[in-house]
Order: C-alpha cells, then structure tokens, then sequence
C-alpha cells in the first residue's frame, strides 16, 4: 500500500522519535503524551499512561488486583504481595492513532 505524500513528513517524525515520550497533537487540538511503539503507513501505535483514575473505576482494569495466589484474601497462600505472587497494575494502555490525524509530534522529558 502507498503511503500518501502529505503524510510523509509525520510519518518521518514518528520514524525518527521511535521508542520516545512524545506530545502527539491531533488535527481537532486535543494534545495526547505518551511513548511511540510502533508505526506503519497508515498508524502510529503510542503507550499512553493511564491516570490514577482509570485504576480505579470501569472496567479497564477490572479484576486485575485479584489475580494473586490466594487471591487477595487475608491469610490464604504463601508469600506476600510484592514477592512473586500477583502482578503489578498496569501503567499503560495502548493507543492507536492514523497518521492523517496527527499534525505535530515533539519530544518530552521522561521526569
């Protein structure tokens, strides 16, 4: 597939910021932090980093905290949280964005 020619200087930009934090700002304003992962002629695949809010309420990360051994009650299994059992929340979603939607792309600090 052909990539279009007015993409291919976003294109390029996310080439180059591969595996960085980056501030993508969308066509409509909205401006979105996070780390490319991936790219191809139509896409740009970005870990956005998930809130404090979004562990806690819906679905998203729903039953996530209950799959430790023992499952998370008091005095069932061996071991404590945080020594091999269970896992830890997640800190990123993924993110899929087409190239046509994105206008700027600049790079951000990791601190």
């Amino acid at each position: 597939m052909k990539m279009n020619q007015n993409y291919h200087h976003i294109y390029e930009m996310c080439k180059e910021h591969m595996h960085s934090y980056v501030l993508a700002e969308m066509t409509d304003g909205t401006k979105l932090d996070g780390i490319v992962t991936g790219l191809d002629d139509e896409y740009v695949y970005l870990a956005i980093p998930i809130e404090q809010h979004e562990h806690t309420q819906g679905n998203f990360n729903h039953g996530y905290d209950d799959r430790q051994f023992g499952y998370g009650y008091p005095g069932y299994g061996y071991g404590y949280p945080g020594f091999g059992y269970g896992y830890p929340p997640r800190r990123f979603r993924r993110l899929v964005l087409p190239l046509a939607a994105l206008t700027a792309l600049s790079i951000l600090p990791w601190y």
